[in-house]
């Protein structure tokens, strides 16, 4: 009892130090605790991928082969060590033959797509700007029918991963978020994206998934890191700011349109069975001797263009790859426009909520559907867009829909949720 009254006289004695003791040794509980939790995740993922590893191959069957695009100046310069410690032991453990490729400067991720060989599926190892200049090289390819078969696996080592939530789940940890995304990929479930072509007058084009953002929202998102000093107030601080420089923050855009195009059906994965040998010579023998009559060609329509003047603060072009499992009618790109009268409180409010999530509009904001669309900025008119969350320098552009023209690696839970979601 001596003894237990002495240590409570201490610690009253020197209560500065005590706290700060009880501080410390909290802190570094809470983090040995949470690197306990990381090893348990990783441990649970290897288990499930050496059952992939375990599984017997046919003699003339070879390992699969996967090229990894690593970006190791993704997440602050950590993404390489990500990498090797989460995604690279399931992979191996899984019995994939890989080859990572590491990019050293911004924009080789591009060159590097059009030296790539044939490989049996292409894993994006970074953020968003890895990914679509990936997509980007990919697609510029002469030989882009042939590749854009091959399936794609995103490991999302970014600090924006805008795909990830369309193609699994995601949760508060790196590590739980980089294993699943890579068990995924073993696991082999894949789903049709699209992608939209973005093509200047002068310029190549450039690919993106997600979509092309413009305005004043934009324009304040890029700047709110400067008023990082400001802490939580910094959002509301960059909008206010704004607005004491510019106002009114509207444009008069002119965008022309092409209806959107019906979608054909899926086919069939299974191939129906073929018939029998004397079936096919009768077939050929009948074709030979009265081959069928030729369709008469129909005659081209002309394109019909619509041309729609919109009065907004900002413009988002953008894809259905946010729901990338949804039945749609109709192949089409979503065209977006808010509405520019608005106060400086409301810019302000809307604006904190398009930090989190950009594709968040308005009641009453205008939306439009098209299969192509071209965009013509007022004259004078100056700025950036952010294409997949990239910098652009604005200028008039054509944006092109190619419908599930790419297939992404899923996890099959988020495919039935994203399936069951309402229309």
């Amino acid at each position: 009892m001596a003894r237990i009254v002495k240590v409570f006289r201490t610690l009253r004695n020197h209560w500065k130090k005590s706290t700060l003791a009880v501080c410390v040794l909290s802190y570094g509980g809470y983090w040995l605790y949470g690197k306990h939790c990381d090893s348990v995740v990783r441990r649970e993922a290897c288990q499930l991928a050496r059952e992939f590893g375990r599984q017997h191959i046919a003699p003339q069957e070879r390992l699969k082969k996967a090229t990894v695009i690593l970006n190791p100046a993704a997440s602050n310069g950590k993404a390489n060590n990500l990498f090797e410690k989460n995604a690279a032991p399931i992979l191996h453990l899984a019995g994939v033959e890989i080859t990572v490729v590491k990019t050293d400067y911004e924009g080789q991720a591009k060159k590097l797509m059009e030296l790539m060989e044939q490989t049996d599926m292409l894993i994006v190892a970074g953020g968003d700007g890895t990914l679509q200049e990936v997509i980007t090289g990919l697609l510029r390819r002469p030989d882009q029918e042939a590749f854009s078969s091959t399936p794609i696996g995103f490991i999302p080592l970014g600090s924006h991963n805008s795909l990830s939530p369309s193609l699994h789940f995601l949760s508060d940890n790196k590590v739980k978020d980089i294993t699943a995304a890579t068990l995924s990929i073993l696991k082999g479930e894949t789903v049709p994206v699209d992608v939209l072509q973005i093509k200047g007058e002068k310029e190549q084009p450039v690919f993106a998934l997600i979509g092309l953002r413009w305005g004043a929202f934009r324009d304040v998102a890029a700047k709110i890191s400067k008023y990082w000093y400001l802490g939580p107030l910094k959002t509301n601080a960059a909008h206010w700011f704004h607005t004491l420089r510019e106002w009114p923050l509207v444009h008069d855009v002119s965008v022309s349109l092409l209806a959107p195009r019906p979608r054909p059906p899926d086919l069939d994965p299974q191939r129906p069975p073929r018939p029998n040998l004397l079936h096919r010579i009768i077939r050929r023998l009948k074709n030979y001797w009265s081959p069928p009559a030729a369709e008469p060609l129909k005659p081209e329509e002309p394109e019909k263009w619509e041309e729609q003047q919109l009065n907004t603060a900002e413009l988002y072009i953008q894809t259905h790859n946010k729901n990338p499992a949804e039945r749609r009618i109709n192949d089409s790109l979503m065209i977006c426009a808010e509405p520019g009268n608005k106060t400086v409180g409301e810019f302000i409010s809307v604006g904190n909520k398009k930090v989190k999530d950009p594709t968040l509009f308005t009641e009453n904001s205008t939306k439009l559907e098209a299969s192509v669309c071209r965009l013509t900025l007022p004259e004078g008119a100056a700025g950036f867009y952010n294409i997949d969350n990239e910098e652009y320098e604005a200028m008039p552009v054509e944006v092109r829909l190619l419908p599930r023209k790419l297939r992404f690696f899923i996890s099959a839970e988020r495919r039935e949720e994203l399936i069951s979601q309402p229309q």
